[in-house]
């Protein structure tokens, strides 16, 4: 990538993405059908394991080197009145992440994940998007590149994650302009917005895409219109996962807002991607339905910050555990289905 990235380089790396490792997809299933269980009793834990082999190019698979990376950036529009919480919030909660007290420290704890938070000028947020693009071109790919850092060698899972007073704004101004619909369909009440404020953010939103809409085209330039520099890092971190065959585990409305646009771009671009959990945030549950998701977790959660996507993964973790771990019919001695004799005793 040159020292000055532009969107046709990253058009470039889209078109040449690896496709899915289908030798270890068959192995994976191979063994599955072997273990001490009915077919298909362990639900989505058989199918976790599939994806992880076939993204991870590897059988067995493996979650033993998770990494969450977060991204924090500010909003111009944060300004609007669009969130119940100030602009200064941002900084303070990354703060806070770096000194252990957030949740995502706690989940990523219990999960042995390592954790990385990535600052992106929160001191200089994106324009006020309602006159205008949020970003520059060179501003988006720049940011597009950054997050592209967060994938390093070694790394088994990637957890996407966001930080940034004003993003659930600007998720509901991409999923608008990306899907369609009114305002009042993606605008939901973010950190704890009332009646009144909700009405202010869809009225923003609106003024959004309706400002921008000569870009509206072209899911790049929607990105760099109506996004945030943490959501561009997280469209970059996706790519640069891809690449380095490691699957990746979305966060909540914001995070899963920003792959839209790789959705959108090429819908095969997130088979290497799953969702953590279905966000409170009313909109994630139709956007996941319009990049045909469905969401590990269902438990009320809205917090951002990776915390879905971290806590999804002991559930892949015990998916690798069962399929690593257990018994095949014949080790066990156990008769298969129908009493035929593959058992030994």
């Amino acid at each position: 990538m040159s020292d000055i990235p532009s969107f046709d380089e990253f058009r470039r790396v889209l078109a040449d993405l690896p496709g899915p490792d289908l030798e270890a997809a068959t192995t994976v299933m191979q063994r599955e059908v072997q273990l001490t269980k009915p077919r298909g009793a362990l639900g989505r834990l058989e199918s976790l394991t599939e994806w992880l082999a076939t993204w991870q190019g590897r059988t067995p698979p493996r979650v033993q080197h998770p990494r969450v990376a977060v991204f924090a950036g500010n909003h111009g529009v944060a300004a609007l009145g669009v969130s119940a919480y100030p602009a200064a919030v941002t900084a303070q909660m990354v703060h806070n992440f770096t000194q252990g007290g957030a949740a995502v420290n706690q989940l990523c704890g219990q999960a042995d994940a390592d954790l990385r938070v990535y600052e992106l000028d929160l001191d200089n947020p994106t324009a006020d998007f309602t006159h205008g693009p949020a970003m520059s071109e060179e501003a988006c790919a720049r940011a597009m590149a950054y997050g592209m850092m967060a994938v390093e060698t070694g790394i088994d899972v990637l957890c996407l994650g966001e930080m940034g007073i004003g993003n659930s704004t600007a998720a509901a101004a991409l999923c608008l302009a990306l899907f369609g619909g009114t305002a009042e369909d993606w605008v939901g009440p973010g950190t704890g917005l009332d009646a009144q404020g909700m009405a202010r953010k869809a009225a923003v939103v609106a003024a959004g895409v309706a400002a921008n809409a000569d870009l509206l085209s072209d899911p790049l330039h929607v990105l760099r219109a109506l996004g945030g520099y943490e959501l561009a890092a997280i469209v970059g971190a996706i790519m640069a996962a891809r690449m380095a065959r490691t699957p990746v585990v979305l966060d909540g409305y914001a995070c899963t807002a920003a792959a839209a646009v790789l959705y959108k771009l090429d819908p095969r671009a997130l088979d290497h991607c799953i969702v953590g959990h279905l966000s409170a945030e009313p909109a994630h549950r139709r956007l996941l339905d319009a990049i045909g998701q469905e969401p590990l977790l269902t438990l009320g959660m809205r917090l951002g910050e990776g915390s879905g996507a971290a806590l999804a993964l002991p559930i892949l973790q015990a998916a690798v555990a069962c399929h690593t771990g257990m018994a095949t019919f014949a080790e066990a001695g156990v008769s298969t289905r129908g009493g035929e004799g593959r058992a030994t005793h």
